[in-house]
């Protein structure tokens, strides 16, 4: 009998371009010990990774009518056998029709909706994490000016509830000036947006994978202590008049671009993996928190595969390798395997794409 190990996977990813999640699992499969024959997508001819996969395409985008179809058609012509969302529409509508898919005999390592619903709802996730007894900044949901009078505590972080991918839109607040000020912005732009109380310091933020199996099972996680140092790291930074001397001179929001060390961190993964399997995930779930008196503070889970799954990779935590090998050739994968420590950083880099 052939080692399937030693065929060609055939697989494909979408939203390859634009530096999101799409190209951090491209990168991860290609540091991978199996061999790939990878078809990547994304909304752009110019995409800067289509030389780095077998075969591209374009796709529509994940809201028309006719992108499920298209990945279906895209999956058949190239014998894939798993699909990895690469943007967050595209994660909700391959969780809608995943059921579909697997019915053609993809594999697609997505979380279920009532997952999505939570997580990509700021307000619906800190709800969920209290009801299940664990810690969280104190937080407030905004939808008029006259909802700031519950707001007692400063500084706040102010972002909207719902997207806000990459850090936008979010701010810092000292003063209830300031709050107002911005409320007044976000409100022009959105129906709500939360307002929660900023904790810690950005020496102890932490970035947290945690993955599950299709079937539920927790398989292991990682943490990276974030480096936030230089502009690719840090969204604002404004020096701290807020006279809590704990929160350090400086009040800083990271971006949505993390770097910094792997290494055990068990304290931090222990209530990381607690927190994430009260939701019954069906994927990898991502917490980002700080570390506030050895206590995890979550300010935001992304139920999906991290930013940081190449750095992860690099340090032999291949998240979408691990999968595959699991979930789709059926391997026994030891739970919690080890992965080494690394200090692992970031830059930019530049592609020339010949037509």
């Amino acid at each position: 009998m052939s080692d399937p190990t030693r065929n060609l996977i055939s697989v494909l990813v979408t939203g390859i371009g634009g530096g999101g999640h799409g190209e951090q699992i491209l990168k991860a499969l290609k540091l991978g010990t199996l061999s790939y024959n990878i078809t990547g997508t994304d909304m752009n001819a110019h995409c800067a990774n289509r030389p780095r996969v077998d075969h591209f395409a374009v796709l529509p985008a994940a809201s028309d009518s006719a992108y499920i179809g298209a990945v279906v058609n895209l999956a058949k012509e190239h014998e894939c056998v798993a699909i990895f969302h690469g943007s967050e529409p595209e994660m909700l509508e391959l969780s809608r029709a995943r059921q579909v898919l697997e019915s053609e005999g993809l594999y697609v390592p997505v979380n279920p909706q009532r997952v999505l619903e939570i997580c990509q709802d700021k307000a619906k996730t800190f709800c969920h994490l209290q009801a299940h007894g664990f810690p969280v900044p104190e937080f407030h949901e905004i939808a008029s000016m006259d909802d700031l009078n519950s707001v007692e505590i400063f500084p706040v972080i102010i972002k909207p509830s719902v997207g806000g991918g990459g850090s936008s839109n979010v701010f810092i607040a000292q003063t209830r000036s300031e709050l107002e000020m911005f409320a007044r912005y976000l409100l022009e732009l959105y129906a709500r947006f939360i307002v929660q109380e900023y904790v810690g310091t950005a020496d102890q933020e932490f970035t947290v994978g945690v993955l599950f199996g299709s079937d539920g099972a927790l398989i292991n996680s990682i943490a990276i202590k974030r480096k936030i140092n230089n502009a690719l790291t840090i969204r604002s930074r404004v020096p701290n008049l807020s006279g809590r001397k704990e929160l350090g001179q400086t009040l800083i929001v990271s971006t949505g671009i993390s770097q910094g060390q792997v290494a055990d961190w068990p304290q931090v993964r222990r209530q990381c993996e607690a927190m994430a399997a009260s939701l019954a995930p069906l994927a990898p779930v991502n917490i980002q928190c700080r570390m506030v008196n050895n206590t995890v503070v979550p300010f935001e889970i992304n139920p999906r595969f991290s930013g940081t799954t190449s750095l992860r990779a690099m340090a032999g935590y291949n998240e979408p390798e691990t999968l595959i090998r699991r979930d789709v050739l059926g391997q026994t994968i030891e739970t919690g395997f080890a992965y080494r420590d690394a200090m692992i950083l970031r830059s930019l880099k530049e592609t020339l794409l010949e037509f």
